[in-house]
């Protein structure tokens, strides 16, 4: 029997959070600034303008964060939230400007709970 190890890099998920909210008036300025400090505060990290990205150890754990997410959407405006494993992570490239840039590093952290 083979045992597949905890952590390697199909089992990993990265959860990306992109949206598009209003800024027009005052309270969606608010609503804005609330959902954004609320997706930092559960631990994701700005990607790109509008672009939010989390490390989960499994897909369990990124299932959680998924639901956090839903539970603070604004009211109005998209969100689109999808996962992505390690290895589909991996394969992303990024640039800026004339030259190419390197994709984060995956945290060494692992998350308790």
């Amino acid at each position: 029997m083979t045992k597949i190890p905890r952590l390697n890099q199909y089992r990993i998920v990265w959860v990306l959070v992109s949206f598009d909210l209003p800024t027009d008036t005052k309270k969606d300025r608010k609503n804005y600034a609330l959902f954004r400090k609320r997706l930092v505060k559960d631990g994701f990290t700005m990607l790109q303008y509008s672009i939010y990205i989390r490390h989960s150890s499994s897909r369990e754990n990124a299932d959680v964060h998924q639901k956090r997410v839903k539970s603070i959407l604004p009211p109005k405006g998209e969100v689109i939230m999808f996962s992505l494993t390690d290895k589909q992570f991996e394969m992303m490239e990024f640039f800026r400007g004339p030259k190419e840039s390197y994709r984060p590093d995956t945290p060494q952290q692992l998350e308790l709970f």
